[in-house]
């Protein structure tokens, strides 16, 4: 399930880092760890947006200058999300960089039907590759074209189904079927204007910084209708958790399947 959260901006003009889901993903995470529930403290099978509204590119990042501003957030288990909205909204007001935002409601968007086959944008940057402390490893670029960046897309992916606990292991070996293909009319384009569709990104644990390479782009994911559903509900490729790889079905409107959502309030432990 996807939920929207809808914040209101209290001072206008502030800003953001261009990438700023390494912000997010440590307010997340503290909320997490301030409800106390050990079986969500450590949960990885969420997902996240950056925070949208209508910005300003500035020297300092982006500022924004809406009234409101948007977060999604995802994850499978309602149980989890509604725990992790229930936290937020106890807070009178956040501080994320700069921004100073107050919590005022949600929105949950209604699940689309998803086939063998979906074409998707990034919402936030796939990364295929995970970062070690000081390596190039993450770094290196991959064609996103080339069998390889679909074949490490499709490993992270199993390993992560498999961890989840949702699916038997007979019914991983069946999901075979998996493969990523760009747009390539949209990568020529960009390689004609000199414009990047890959880039280096912080990510951050335990306080220790690590860079990987994310590349932001539309695909079509050919994979089993469960397959399909996992990467729509937890992102796809590494660091999900830390707010990568957020996906949404090209060419639809999210705002326009979103309806309002009261969710359960947290029981803390």
């Amino acid at each position: 399930m996807r939920v929207r959260i809808i914040f209101k901006l209290k001072n206008k003009g502030a800003f953001l880092p261009f990438h700023h889901q390494f912000i997010l993903a440590q307010f997340i995470k503290g909320v997490m760890v301030k409800g106390g529930k050990q079986e969500f403290i450590n949960y990885p099978f969420y997902n996240f947006s950056g925070l949208k509204g209508q910005t300003k590119v500035s020297r300092s990042g982006l500022q924004y200058y809406s009234n409101m501003v948007t977060q999604m957030i995802s994850a499978p288990d309602k149980e989890f999300i509604d725990y992790v909205l229930g936290l937020i909204f106890e807070f009178p007001s956040v501080q994320l960089g700069n921004l100073e935002i107050i919590p005022l409601s949600t929105e949950i968007e209604s699940s689309p039907e998803l086939t063998d086959q979906t074409k998707f944008i990034c919402i936030s940057p796939v990364v295929p590759v995970k970062s070690t402390f000081n390596g190039v490893e993450g770094k290196r670029f991959i064609l996103p074209e080339s069998d390889e960046f679909s074949d490490l897309l499709y490993d992270s992916t199993m390993q992560r189904m498999e961890a989840s606990g949702q699916y038997t292991a007979e019914k991983i070996e069946s999901f075979s079927k998996f493969q990523v293909v760009p747009d390539l009319e949209y990568l020529n384009k960009l390689r004609e204007k000199e414009k990047k569709f890959a880039r280096i990104y912080s990510v951050f644990d335990m306080d220790v910084k690590y860079e990987a390479r994310g590349y932001t782009l539309p695909f079509k994911l050919y994979a089993a209708k469960e397959v399909q559903e996992f990467v729509f509900n937890c992102g796809l490729g590494q660091y999900a958790y830390k707010g990568f790889g957020m996906l949404d079905i090209a060419n639809v409107d999210p705002v326009g399947r979103a309806k309002p959502y009261s969710y359960k309030r947290a029981v803390k432990a």
